[in-house]
């Protein structure tokens, strides 16, 4: 398993799409300009290139794939042409993430924003909300539970199921998390793993 942290976000510009526009296969550009927004343009081009980073870089994938992607039935992509080898991307504010493995992978970031009541009600049980509640800095304590249950849910390729509140407590022998709380650029990273 390999990833890489892209936390440069001052680079996010209208300048820095179109320099990097041509860097990306013609596919990934027609995604990155869907977005309306110089954020959602700049992350997807800035992923593509840290996700052909990390395949070319580990010998996995050849430096010119154009990376073809197709999504499963709830949205999650995977190369076509290396159905072998398995990623992940997300990104927030703060940062974009990429992770790559031989086996399925989740990876989530998440910036610090205090969460509503309700949001704190239909994302997590009764003992999370008591967590985060309690904890010294609830913005932290939360992203770090979204983290690790959008990770997971990536990492199986569901998409947000009816699962949400409980997902942690059926987290199955072979899944794995790995939960980091960035204290100085305030955001948490979660890698969901499958152990072989």
């Amino acid at each position: 398993m390999v990833f890489s942290i892209f936390e440069n976000m001052e680079r996010c510009t209208p300048e820095e799409v179109q320099r990097l526009l041509p860097l990306v296969p013609e596919e990934h550009q027609a995604i990155a300009l869907k977005f309306k927004h110089t954020f959602g343009q700049f992350a997807t081009l800035e992923s593509i290139l840290m996700l052909k980073e990390l395949l070319a870089g580990n010998g996995l994938v050849p430096e010119d794939d154009p990376l073809h992607f197709e999504y499963n039935p709830h949205g999650k992509p995977y190369l076509v042409n290396h159905q072998d080898v398995h990623f992940n991307i997300s990104h927030c504010p703060n940062a974009i993430a990429v992770a790559v493995d031989s086996a399925p992978i989740g990876v989530d970031v998440e910036r610090f924003v205090a969460p509503s009541e309700s949001l704190l009600n239909y994302c997590l049980n009764e003992d999370e909300v008591q967590q985060v509640k309690q904890s010294a800095c609830p913005e932290r304590t939360f992203a770090a539970f979204w983290t690790k249950k959008e990770a997971l849910f990536k990492l199986r390729g569901t998409g947000i199921t009816h699962e949400l509140r409980n997902v942690l407590t059926l987290l199955q022998p072979n899944e794995r998390l790995e939960t980091t709380l960035f204290e100085e650029k305030k955001y948490a990273f979660t890698l969901a793993l499958t152990t072989h």
